[in-house]
């Protein structure tokens, strides 16, 4: 409206209108609508929300790990969790409950080891529901999940995580907000894989082979041993080869005693942790002093055949805690195995180090304990 039409309507008119200008001019412009949320699990699958992921359910307790990596309170983003506290083991559970008392108030369900039930998860009221791929749930299940008009979504950080670990985790960052942490701690450990892979690649020396028994001497049978896949993939990657590959076609199995011997390994590396406790196995990570630590190795590696082994006659035996396998934060266990395979390499990694940032820079509940050790 031009000036002069404001003169002619008169001076109230004209006062009115300034009146109404200045008004609009203090709101500012009409808000924008806040953009939708779009991530893509490791299926494929596209989930799409509103906003922010406020109250996701989980099927695995490690996942709370994989949350700590992005987000300064993961606990605050969880509706419910299985309370599997043996997979993160009870240290650290005590750790995670201690700065974020909530999480021994929240609803429990199955996790992925157990039985699903869609009762559970509808009761939990969440916004998103996410499980793990190697034990998700039926599509039928799924479908009655989704329903009810909660997301699902699945990831993997177990299975193939080579594969998987970056998808899952920049999906966990979508979802809940915290993308660019995500992105930093992605770009942190490929960081860390690429300098492994290029040293290796420049060098022509035969692999060492490798046997790597997770759980170790848990029952009397020997021996468990990855297969292709997996842990077999960890080894793989950091120049070495996995005696079980050549006879364990899934992810694990078990090899028997003589074919052990047999391959006879250059290197020995023995899993453990709390969940060890009542068996001769291997007592590592929090909570754990390095003499229990040291004595729980040497007996694992001191038994029938076993002790019979290039590996351990000369030395090259090691333990490291079963949680950073099935981890994100397994770049701690291609570290250690690019050491322990190949130390001519890589006597330059120092897994101290690597742990320290990654307390500093991503983990809300730092990492502590003896976690890796060599048996001297």
């Amino acid at each position: 409206m031009h000036t002069s039409s404001l003169r002619n309507r008169g001076p109230r008119f004209a006062f009115a209108w300034t009146i109404l200008v200045l008004a609009l001019g203090l709101l500012g412009p009409a808000p924008t609508a806040r953009a939708e949320i779009s991530a893509t699990d490791v299926t494929g699958r596209q989930i799409v929300l509103k906003e922010p992921a406020r109250r996701i359910l989980i099927d695995d307790g490690r996942y709370l790990i994989a949350l700590s990596l992005i987000h300064p309170d993961p606990v605050s983003v969880l509706a419910a969790w299985p309370r599997d506290i043996n997979r993160i083991g009870p240290a650290v559970y005590a750790q995670y409950a201690e700065k974020f008392p909530a999480l021994e108030t929240l609803k429990v369900t199955a996790s992925s080891a157990g039985n699903f039930s869609v009762e559970q998860v509808l009761a939990a009221e969440p916004d998103l529901a996410v499980f793990s791929l190697t034990s998700r749930p039926s599509s039928e299940q799924i479908a009655q999940v989704e329903a009810a008009g909660i997301p699902v979504a699945i990831i993997d950080f177990f299975d193939q995580p080579l594969e998987n670990l970056e998808t899952s985790l920049r999906f966990l960052g979508a979802v809940t907000g915290h993308g660019e942490q995500a992105e930093a701690f992605i770009a942190f450990r490929e960081e860390k894989m690429e300098g492994i892979k290029a040293k290796l690649a420049s060098d022509g020396a035969p692999k060492p082979r490798v046997f790597l028994e997770p759980h170790a001497a848990r029952t009397e049978e020997c021996c468990a041993s990855p297969g292709k896949g997996n842990i077999g993939n960890y080894i793989e990657l950091a120049g070495g080869q996995n005696i079980g590959s050549a006879v364990i076609p899934g992810v694990t199995g078990t090899l028997n005693l003589e074919y052990v011997i047999e391959a006879d390994p250059d290197v020995y590396i023995a899993t453990g942790g709390p969940h060890m406790e009542g068996t001769n196995g291997l007592l590592i990570g929090p909570g754990y002093d390095e003499a229990t630590v040291l004595g729980t190795l040497r007996r694992v590696a001191t038994r029938n055949g076993i002790s019979e082994l290039k590996a351990v006659r000369e030395g090259r035996v090691h333990g490291i805690a079963h949680q950073l396998l099935n981890s994100p934060l397994d770049i701690l266990t291609i570290e250690a195995l690019a050491k322990w395979i190949r130390p001519d390499l890589f006597a330059d990694i120092d897994l101290d180090a690597t742990r320290n940032e990654i307390n500093r820079r991503f983990l809300a509940v730092p990492l502590a304990g003896i976690n890796w050790i060599d048996l001297k």
